[in-house]
């Protein structure tokens, strides 16, 4: 079926900067309720693990796994968006994410753990979905306010993630209720807010931004007076450089955050801490990934992409330093360790984003976002593996000292794109 330009259809929005702001709130609302989806493969997903198979060594298969199904989730959610537009591919990827939920809580209470990897690699198609929307958040913004635009989208999961994690206690405590064992509580307020998540945007994203992007992308071809293919081959030639520095960027920075976020939960349970601890640190990460979006955004728009890759791989390493030097007992510095890792990969994510957002053209944008994304979701499942490997091997601090060196990946990256330019 062919889109009609929203100009042309009764009852929709057709001027652009209304149709940003609906779109934006809709996927505000969204954002919110999906965050609080996030929390429970992040806070519990390691230890259902861990007692099931009563080792140290494979806590860290539940991260790769729900990080390979985002991977999965981020092919299918692009190629759905690139087709069909924004709305159904979002809709799609967050009510997947949401039978991965039941099927984890019918493995907690059936003691399945192959059934358990099967739901937390479903249930990852939440995540790819949750950092897909913020794509969505550009595609209408002009391009001096596309940072600060996908920083909206992004800052709205701070709600609920930060409330997710906090849930842990009170959620075992309905599992309970429900026969169902305590630690599965979390995947069943996941599941409910990514099916409402789902709901939100099949009913009320509209107009879908990307097509209307389109729309108006192609009104201003027929209007150029210039060449149209000449502009489209300057498009495509920054799009090849603009993909290759800004996944690098945000590969490194979900690889970092993934490896020593994954056994965080896993440490401070080894060192006495209750769940609810582990979750009060986890939701600090989270607001930290998310709740500078703003200031990350207009710091983008404001400086450019460079100085603020650079600065990723820099907070990463102090992350890194700081989680290495915390004393297993202190709840306050392993916090603010995990404070700083989710801020450098604010950066990051940001900053590279912006990046694609800047140089890829529309015609192949969703398609090429969502390959980036599989890139990005690897990196965080060989972070995930190799986490719970090294650990077993070592320990904790030397996992978050050896994240923290790889970050500085990004500084030579960042230098050499810039001296080029």
């Amino acid at each position: 079926m062919t889109y009609v330009a929203p100009a042309t259809r009764p009852g929709l929005i057709s001027d652009p900067g209304d149709a940003q702001r609906r779109i934006l709130r809709v996927l505000v609302a969204s954002q919110i309720l999906s965050g609080a989806g996030l929390a429970a493969g992040v806070t519990v997903g390691a230890l259902l693990a861990q007692d099931m198979l009563g080792t140290t060594s494979l806590a860290g298969l539940p991260s790769a796994l729900l990080t390979a199904g985002s991977a999965l989730t981020a092919i299918a959610v692009g190629r759905i968006s690139q087709a069909r537009g924004r709305r159904p591919g979002l809709a799609i990827g967050y009510f997947t994410g949401a039978i991965g939920s039941a099927g984890v809580i019918t493995a907690a209470v059936l003691e399945n753990p192959v059934l358990l990897f099967i739901g937390l690699f479903v249930y990852g198609a939440g995540t790819a979905t949750n950092l897909q929307a913020r794509y969505a958040g550009a595609d209408l913004a002009p391009p001096g306010h596309r940072a600060r635009a996908l920083s909206t989208v992004l800052v709205a999961t701070t709600l609920g993630g930060v409330a997710g994690p906090n849930l842990a206690a009170p959620a075992g405590t309905l599992a309970e209720h429900l026969r169902i064992p305590h630690l599965a509580g979390l995947f069943v307020i996941s599941g409910a807010a990514y099916a409402l998540a789902a709901l939100v945007l099949a009913l009320w994203l509209r107009p879908d931004p990307l097509l209307m992007a389109r729309d108006i992308a192609q009104a201003k071809e027929a209007d150029a007076a210039g060449s149209p293919a000449t502009a489209a081959t300057a498009d495509t030639d920054a799009g090849r450089g603009g993909v290759l520095l800004g996944a690098l960027v945000m590969i490194l920075t979900q690889l970092v955050m993934v490896a020593i976020m994954t056994m965080t939960p896993v440490h401070m349970h080894d060192h006495g801490h209750s769940t609810a601890a582990s979750g009060l640190v986890i939701g600090i990460h989270i607001g930290a990934m998310y709740l500078p979006s703003p200031l990350t955004g207009w710091l983008v728009d404001r400086y450019g992409h460079m100085k603020i890759a650079a600065a990723s791989g820099l907070t990463l390493l102090a992350a890194g330093v700081f989680a290495a030097a915390a004393p297993g007992d202190s709840v306050f510095l392993l916090a603010l360790a995990l404070a700083l890792l989710g801020l450098g990969w604010n950066f990051g994510l940001v900053s590279g984003t912006a990046i694609i957002t800047d140089t890829v053209p529309l015609a192949t944008r969703a398609k090429t976002q969502g390959l980036v994304d599989v890139s990005i979701a690897v990196a965080g499942a060989t972070g995930g593996m190799a986490s719970g490997i090294m650990v077993a091997a070592t320990s904790y601090p030397a996992l978050a000292l050896a994240g923290g060196a790889l970050s500085l990946a990004l500084l030579p990256a960042v230098a050499a794109t810039a001296y080029h330019r």
